[in-house]
């Protein structure tokens, strides 16, 4: 079935000095412009704050006060506006916030004003409970040295500025062209058969290198339904953790019982000495000196290689399972819960922490919440399906044979024992198997339903239940080990009973 969709195509670039320069340069203008509008904002939300702490001195209750306040936060055409009576002009020698505007796109200060816009609604919305995910803090400033790199230019497609030059060089409207450090053959195809709209470019800068995202309208081909070689492979469980990557409850690759594992390249350990080394040595250096800032983009090149690594092998992996396999189950895995700090607090400080930091440091490095974010977008590209286990299901405590539950299985048991059945199989695959049978197919969508976004990534509520409240409590992703108390489970309601039938709440 042809289908548009937006798909980006990245670039590594290789600019000369002087290019490099000038990309510095407008990234520095993005950020400009990004403060300025959110201090714009930022002013107007302290004035409604103000107003609103006036009319509650004078006895005016807090949430009628918040309803009769109205100050409209700016928007991008707000903001545009007074930008361009305050910028200025270096051409007639008039001072502004940037009087050197005209060696600089428009489009690198537009983007950054639409940037800054989102940003706000993404707290707003957050805040409200309107948004899925992590809950999104109060905007802040972009900071030299500190926020990344980039700006993003816009064209007019019908005469597209921004465009393939050669299969080496990519031309960027009002900045000329850069070379390509890979081959554009691909792209420049694509576009040559009429199957891709260039719609806008981001550059951006990781560590020593320099990257340039095309986001195209593509026009692509995606299978309703899964191949023959795939609806006879069927589905496949995929139990995600550190000791591997992915164990698999089928082969990966067909007469390779040992590709069932897929070993988990653990790119920051091996590259720990290396940026042990480096961090110390930028941590001897004085602040504002030029040993500092050679020290400085060393640690970043090796932190940028590290991405590059993880990135790679996370894309051969998910690929391989979307395209060979009819149906993809993994479990709903709580990952930042599960790398929350155990140091506790004051009056009930943490125990292990150290050794529960660096579990944290495994799960992160293994990056299992992009894993599955590629499981999702790509199995509508390969015509396979997305399945989820509710977070709630013990699969590491359940016979993937006989459906005994054992309720007191430990981490450190690393091989699963039935007492029923006789079952013994090695804990992660008969967890992935277990995840194949009970997980629940689910549409390719990231987005929440149209019943509203209710949770956030620990599982949570998101909505507050006051303005002025604290933080939310997370919910736990597997039970505690009590033996009365079963997590509550969608696929097998003969196998365990409901814990929230006659059961008091332990934890």
């Amino acid at each position: 079935m042809k289908t548009e969709v937006l798909r980006a195509y990245r670039f590594t670039l290789d600019p000369t000095t002087e290019q490099e320069q000038t990309l510095l340069r407008w990234c520095g203008n993005s950020r400009l412009a990004f403060n300025y509008a959110l201090a714009a904002k930022k002013a107007s939300h302290e004035a409604w704050r103000t107003q609103v702490a006036e009319l509650v001195e004078q006895g005016t209750p807090e949430v009628d006060a918040r309803k009769k306040v109205k100050v409209p936060i700016p928007g991008k055409p707000t903001v545009q506006k007074a930008f361009l009576a305050e910028r200025g002009d270096t051409r007639t020698e008039t001072e502004g916030v940037c009087p050197w505007w005209h060696e600089v796109n428009t489009h690198v200060f537009q983007s950054a004003w639409i940037d800054a816009d989102r940003a706000w609604k993404n707290w707003l919305d957050s805040f409200k409970g309107a948004r899925a995910g992590r809950r999104v803090g109060y905007p802040r400033f972009k900071k030299r040295g500190r926020s990344r790199d980039s700006f993003r230019l816009h064209h007019d497609v019908k005469r597209p500025s921004i465009r393939l030059a050669t299969h080496r060089r990519l031309r960027l409207p009002s900045f000329g062209e850069v070379r390509l450090h890979d081959s554009g053959k691909q792209l420049a195809r694509t576009i040559g058969r009429g199957e891709a709209v260039i719609q806008s470019v981001t550059v951006s800068r990781g560590g020593h290198r320099w990257y340039a995202s095309v986001l195209c309208k593509v026009t692509m081909d995606l299978p309703t339904r899964a191949s023959k070689a795939q609806q006879k492979a069927g589905a496949v469980g995929v139990d995600l953790g550190v000791r591997y990557l992915a164990a698999l409850s089928k082969p990966l690759d067909r007469g390779d019982e040992a590709s069932a594992f897929v070993a988990n390249p653990r790119h920051l350990k091996a590259s720990s000495q290396r940026l042990t080394k480096a961090q110390r040595a930028l941590a001897r250096t004085q602040k504002g000196s030029v040993r500092r800032e050679k020290a400085k983009r060393r640690v970043g090149r090796l932190h940028q290689q590290v991405a590059e690594q993880r990135k790679a092998a996370l894309h051969q992996v998910t690929k391989k399972l979307t395209s060979r396999f009819a149906t993809v189950a993994v479990e709903d895995l709580n990952v930042a819960g599960m790398t929350r700090s155990a140091k506790g607090t004051v009056e009930n400080p943490g125990r292990k922490v150290r050794q529960k930091s660096g579990l944290n440091r495994s799960i992160l490095d293994a990056s299992l919440g992009e894993f599955r974010r590629q499981l999702t977008y790509k199995t509508s590209w390969y015509g396979s399906q997305l399945a989820v286990l509710d977070r709630w299901w013990p699969s590491s405590k359940t016979c993937s044979e006989c459906g005994w539950r054992n309720p007191s299985l430990t981490l450190a048991e690393r091989v699963f024992t039935c007492m029923q059945c006789g079952l013994i199989e090695d804990r992660d695959m008969n967890a992935a198997r277990n995840i194949e049978r009970h997980a629940v197919p689910t549409p390719n969508s990231q987005v929440a339903s149209d019943k509203g976004e209710t949770q956030n990534a620990r599982g949570a509520d998101v909505s507050p239940v006051s303005l002025r409240t604290g933080r939310q409590s997370a919910l736990k992703r597997e039970d505690t080990g009590h033996p009365g108390l079963v997590p509550p489970q969608r696929s097998d309601p003969l196998a365990f009973p409901n814990p929230r039938q006659g059961q008091a709440k332990l934890f």
